[in-house]
């Protein structure tokens, strides 16, 4: 039997809630999506008895972090590996990423599983301009690792280029240069600010409208070595609005965590695939919300997925970036982990009573695997803030 927590809310006072049951989504065993791609953006496990410096030097729990990346492939979803949710850049290093994208590889192949992973700069000397060449050089270095151990492309917005682009010349030339080196087509990833700071102006602009242009002038030219493009603006209209103008076998991955339901259903003219963080949170739903769809199944779609957005919202409210915090969180509500601790120590970065809003709306959503295990799991998290006794 499931009983009250006491929850904290802004100013400290303490209100009881109770857990109701877990939900119930429907998909076959061993199915496999039809109707969308569906990228799950995983994040990884860190190790919590490593003696190392757990903020510069954090180490990964390999057997914890495969085991999520095979739960994330058993319910038919692709995993998208060394991004952002990964931390990649914000406490995951290249060195640690070469290994996460080789074992995961390795992994994927085992199951049959869909796997594309990050290649970037972030190897590159942060705090410094670069020569274009330099950058160059870099994408092509983590290009060909990905590459050279069979996975596809992800290519990551860089830092490196941000901070050293002259203009909107400087994006076209870098990256036809690198879509012309790569072997099979790419998955292009553009990143809004609000995702990551250094990249404010990304392809030259912070007009998203002059922006986009930069973007699809790159995609058309090269439009034989792009799969696709992933964009994480957090704007429905623009992407709807690039969506349309798409060479027509270039896919639309939406990075849209707070509109993504409406965009994956798509409209009269078009759909989005997904490449979403929070697919990573929200794994049974999505798997079971596109099944509906396959099914031809829009209103069973809807009925699943309108009950994740206010999860997504909260998870990804701002500071944006840390987000990884509550994706993280609710893997150890769900025992997918035995602890509450990140890479970089970025368990950190959401107060107590962000979390406990994220057990209230996941409950709410039907995403919490084993109420009672979550309830005794969210009560550890509350005594290390100084609230004890919450269970009635």
């Amino acid at each position: 039997m499931v009983l009250a927590l006491k929850l904290p809310r802004l100013g400290g006072l303490l209100y009881s809630y109770t857990p109701g049951k877990a939900g119930a989504f429907d998909l076959p065993k061993g199915y496999v999506l039809q109707s969308r791609i569906a990228f799950s953006a995983a994040h990884v496990v860190c190790d919590p008895f490593a003696d190392t410096d757990p903020l510069t030097n954090s180490q990964i729990d390999w057997a914890a972090t495969m085991d999520y990346r095979r739960h994330l492939w058993s319910l038919g979803l692709s995993v998208a590996e060394a991004m952002d949710t990964a931390q990649r850049g914000m406490g995951l290093n290249w060195s640690r990423s070469q290994e996460l994208i080789q074992r995961s590889i390795i992994e994927a192949r085992s199951v049959g599983g869909r796997i594309a992973c990050g290649a970037g700069t972030d190897h590159l000397l942060t705090g410094t301009v670069h020569t274009l060449a330099a950058i160059e050089s870099a994408y092509e270095e983590q290009c060909s690792f990905v590459e050279g151990q069979g996975g596809q492309i992800i290519l990551m917005a860089s830092r490196a280029l941000a901070a050293s682009a002259q203009g909107s010349d400087d994006y076209e030339r870098v990256y036809s240069h690198i879509l012309q080196q790569v072997t099979n087509p790419v998955i292009m990833h553009w990143l809004g600010d609000m995702f990551d700071p250094a990249l404010s102006g990304y392809w030259g602009s912070v007009d998203l409208d002059e922006a986009m242009e930069v973007c699809l002038r790159v995609i058309e030219a090269n439009a034989d070595k792009v799969d696709g493009i992933k964009i994480s603006l957090l704007d429905a209209d623009k992407e709807i609005a690039m969506r349309r103008r798409l060479p027509k076998h270039v896919k639309m991955y939406t990075g849209d965590d707070f509109n993504y339901p409406s965009l994956i259903q798509g409209d009269e003219v078009g759909f989005s695939h997904a490449l979403l963080g929070i697919f990573d949170a929200i794994a049974p739903a999505a798997a079971a919300a596109i099944y509906c769809l396959d099914k031809g199944d829009s209103s069973g779609y809807q009925r699943i997925l309108e009950k994740t957005v206010p999860l997504s919202r909260h998870i990804f409210q701002k500071p944006t970036y840390s987000y990884k915090t509550g994706i993280v969180f609710l893997a150890y509500l769900n025992g997918f982990q035995p602890h509450f601790r990140m890479v970089a120590g970025a368990e950190s970065a959401r107060s107590i009573t962000h979390l406990a809003e994220i057990f209230v709306l996941a409950d709410q959503a039907g995403l919490l695997l084993d109420p009672d295990s979550a309830t005794e799991r969210m009560q550890t998290v509350l005594a290390t803030a100084g609230i004890r006794g919450g269970r009635s």
